[in-house]
């Protein structure tokens, strides 16, 4: 029997001649480039340094914390009395006390008309959300349509969230079901949606709500960044 014949050794590669590589390297390497390559910025992230409040705005930012929550209290019985009020005032001292939050600094400023266009329109949107969430329940064999729309705001602080969603969900035929801290991004509940137009309403209700509540205790940077920021479309959940 004669053997096999034995393989050529390998010749290296002259001085002008290309290398090339061997199928299985070029195999791998096609292999590779398919394969995409997602870095996240999240990697390492250094601590945040806790910011000095001086002890005048932290009683600042108490105090209007306190202030928020007894009106909401008031609000949610339907009417201003004694009893609500000193009843707000207890309640609001035991979640500060016994459920602190992070520290929210106010750094806004009070502004007479724009909270009077605030409350008037408020009030309005309460009279008028009522009437119509009460002839949407007595209409005879009428079955509404509900939606929950994603609504970006505009400026995604926490106090800017915090008032926003509380003034949502005190009008009838609207409810906060979740916030998106991180994005900014209200989940609102939408009482007898009848087609697209009455989602895009509804979104820029909530739109104008914000836009109502910066210019009454906005900042300066606040009112710049929502004139700036155009209003996003957001989703339907």
């Amino acid at each position: 029997m004669t053997p096999p014949p034995s393989e050529p050794p390998a010749q290296p590669p002259s001085a002008g001649e290309p290398l090339v590589p061997p199928v299985a390297d070029e195999r791998e390497r096609s292999e590779l480039s398919k394969t995409p390559v997602i870095e996240s910025p999240l990697t390492e992230l250094e601590p945040e340094t806790p910011r000095f409040v001086p002890p005048r705005t932290r009683w600042r930012d108490q105090a209007v914390a306190v202030g928020w929550l007894v009106l909401v209290w008031n609000l949610l019985f339907g009417e201003f009395t004694w009893g609500n009020i000193v009843g707000g005032l207890a309640v609001a001292l035991m979640v500060l006390l016994f459920f602190p939050l992070p520290p929210v600094t106010f750094e806004g400023r009070l502004r007479p008309v724009g909270l009077v266009r605030f409350a008037v329109r408020f009030i309005y949107d309460l009279v008028t959300a009522s009437v119509h969430v009460a002839w949407t329940a007595l209409r005879p064999g009428y079955q509404p349509r509900n939606a929950i729309i994603a609504v970006p705001l505009r400026v995604r602080s926490d106090l800017n969230l915090t008032l926003t969603a509380e003034a949502v969900s005190l009008v009838p035929g609207s409810l906060i079901v979740e916030v998106d801290r991180k994005a900014g991004v209200l989940f609102v509940h939408v009482l007898d949606v009848r087609g697209p137009e009455d989602i895009e309403r509804a979104r820029q209700d909530v739109l104008d709500l914000e836009a109502r509540i910066l210019r009454a205790v906005g900042s300066k940077a606040e009112l710049r960044q929502l004139q700036q920021s155009p209003p996003d479309r957001g989703a339907i959940v």
